[in-house]
């Protein structure tokens, strides 16, 4: 499961990965990704959350990096990745170089309380 919303206020779009993620649940999400980030700026601020994926196949890097591709368009500013065990990146910084052209700020996190304090600075 995908969990994606937003808080237009602070201009800061929550991606949280839930469970077995799946390829199709990734397209699925983009949907609901384009539709938060209608009512987002150029700047804004990323914060995905994998501290209760529970697996990810390599099968979904492609689905990750059209939705990075996409986010990228859209004007992401910062990126922070809250990533507590690392057997759960499936390769973020790799697929970061290829799919954000703009290169936005990234920062990696053990937790969720160090990734708030991240997007609240």
């Amino acid at each position: 499961m995908i969990l994606v919303t937003a808080n237009q206020a602070r201009q800061l779009l929550f991606l949280g990965y839930i469970g077995t993620v799946t390829r199709e649940e990734l397209r699925q999400c983009r949907a609901d990704l384009e539709a938060e980030l209608a009512h987002l700026k150029p700047g804004f601020q990323l914060l995905v959350d994998l501290t209760h994926l529970a697996a990810m196949s390599t099968a979904c890097t492609d689905e990750i990096g059209r939705n990075m591709e996409m986010l990228d368009r859209c004007g992401v500013g910062l990126v922070v990745r809250v990533i507590p065990d690392p057997y759960k990146d499936i390769g973020m910084n790799i697929l970061t170089l290829f799919h954000y052209p703009h290169h936005p700020r990234v920062i990696t996190c053990d937790s969720m309380a160090e990734g708030a304090r991240a997007v609240w600075l």
